[in-house]
């Protein structure tokens, strides 16, 4: 009894050891790659096969988060923004929070992401209301808005951060002049610190944490410049300025002391050598990679994703290079896993395929039209977890298994 008893709790723990939940926005560590291994190689005719479908997500372009067991995301209702929880395993509704905060805006939905730190969950509304949830049921643990709470200033399509969460703090970026990054107490949402040398306006990026050169700090990425804060205290360790667009969306990438920034409306691409001073050096600022909102992947260093005008492409990390371009599926948005990508087009038939990453060129391993597409573009990213891939459609959210036999 004894045995068997040690023999279950082990597997229990490598159970829970081995799984590749995804709480965040573009996965664990917040680069769109998956841990996950034993997935489907190639799709079958048709594409893999539907798990489930839920509804009544609500209105908006939010992603979603997996962990422990529930799918967590946000969509307006008719009165509300609102934090949705569903069962992984069949899709069913687990519970609805309650409002937080007004719908709409410039493009109707919510934006954010949840994240998921334990027993807790963590929302952003589009007019900048920031919740603190119990992942059981929803019930509010403390609530902040970043305009009134930070002197946050948003640009015109509102808010769409995803929160970072960081050891016992949670970040968001307000934007303005009282520091565009702002520092929370995760349990208790009281205020840290605030970035008061980092004074950006804030736009669509969301935070990425770095560990480089003995320091733990955070990267963030707007119209005006792309930036470091020390994680302990908030002050400014380097700032790059990079004058964008229009709209500043894409998630900054970090590597080895060279962060990289892309974005769309005809800027493109720049990659920044951080050294000893404040001020890193460029390192090249080209248009091989314009990136709108659908994200770019960093693997082997190269850089995959949907650059404007030119289709899906392969960039060298260090030399800004085009490698390979292929037009794939359209325009969209991309995940990886086990050696592939999953693109996703935002247009049209909602087409996804599964491609190979590779420098050797775009190498297709099957893909399918999404099934009762909305009118709307499909601008949430897909999410890979636990031998599933996510597709969100405004109200609708499909469940692919593509774990290989």
């Amino acid at each position: 009894m004894r045995f068997t008893t040690t023999l279950l709790l082990a597997t229990a723990i490598a159970s829970s050891l081995h799984a590749t939940d995804w709480p965040t926005w573009r996965g664990p560590n917040r680069d769109g790659l998956s841990t996950e291994t034993g997935l489907l190689k190639q799709w079958p005719a048709g594409g893999p096969t539907l798990a489930w479908k839920a509804t009544d997500m609500g209105v908006g372009y939010s992603s979603l988060s997996v962990a422990n067991g529930s799918i967590f995301t946000m969509g307006d209702g008719p009165d509300a923004s609102l934090v949705r929880a569903y069962n992984e395993k069949d899709g069913k509704p687990l519970w609805v929070s309650a409002p937080v905060g007004k719908p709409g805006g410039s493009y109707k939905g919510t934006r954010c992401t949840p994240t998921v730190d334990g027993d807790l969950v963590y929302a952003l509304g589009q007019f900048g209301d920031f919740v603190c949830l119990q992942a059981k049921d929803g019930k509010e643990v403390w609530r902040k808005n970043l305009v009134t709470d930070f002197g946050g200033r948003f640009s015109g399509w509102q808010y769409t951060e995803s929160p970072l969460v960081d050891g016992n703090k949670v970040l968001v970026t307000p934007g303005g002049k009282n520091g565009a990054i702002v520092a929370l107490d995760k349990k208790t949402g009281a205020a840290i610190w605030q970035s008061k040398e980092f004074t950006d306006g804030a736009h669509y990026s969301s935070i990425v944490p770095v560990n480089y050169s003995g320091k733990r700090q955070y990267v963030q990425f707007t119209a005006e410049s792309v930036a470091s804060v020390d994680a302990a205290t908030g002050a400014l360790l380097w700032r790059a300025p990079r004058k964008g667009q229009t709209a500043v969306i894409p998630t900054p990438i970090f590597s080895d002391g060279i962060v990289y920034v892309t974005s769309g409306y005809g800027v493109g691409c720049n990659a920044f050598k951080v050294g000893s001073s404040a001020s890193p050096e460029e390192m090249y600022a080209n248009k091989n990679m314009a990136n709108h909102h659908g994200g770019v992947i960093l693997k082997d260093g190269h850089l995959f994703g949907f650059s404007d005008g030119k289709g899906w492409v392969c960039q060298n990390l260090k030399t800004g290079e085009i490698v390979w371009s292929d037009k794939g599926v359209g325009k969209g948005s991309i995940a990886y896993a086990d050696g592939h990508f999953v693109i996703r087009s935002e247009g049209g038939k909602g087409t996804t395929a599964l491609i190979e990453a590779t420098t050797k060129g775009y190498v297709e391993k099957g893909r399918f039209d999404q099934p009762e597409r909305g009118k709307e573009n499909s601008w949430a990213h897909p999410v890979i977890a636990n031998g599933r891939l996510y597709l969100r459609d405004q109200d609708a959210l499909f469940a692919y298994d593509v774990k290989g036999n």
